[in-house]
């Protein structure tokens, strides 16, 4: 997980390159952020996709019970 601490220093590390670049530590850093932020997004999309279930409209089980597509 991504902590907000590290959204901030993402977005100012960011900024910074932008103004006035950044030093060989910081672009480790942000090298580093970047890859803690990526594998959150793809753990947290493996999680949404593994929750996702593809029904069939036509499906017996969602007949009668109320639902409407």
């Amino acid at each position: 997980m991504v902590t907000k601490e590290q959204i901030a220093r993402i977005n100012e590390l960011a900024a910074k390159k932008k103004a006035v670049g950044l030093t060989d530590q910081e672009l480790a850093e942000q090298a580093e952020l970047r890859r803690i932020y990526i594998a959150a997004f793809r753990e947290n999309i493996e999680s949404q996709l593994k929750n996702i279930e593809v029904v069939n409209p036509d499906d017996p089980r969602l007949k009668g019970n109320g639902k409407t597509h």
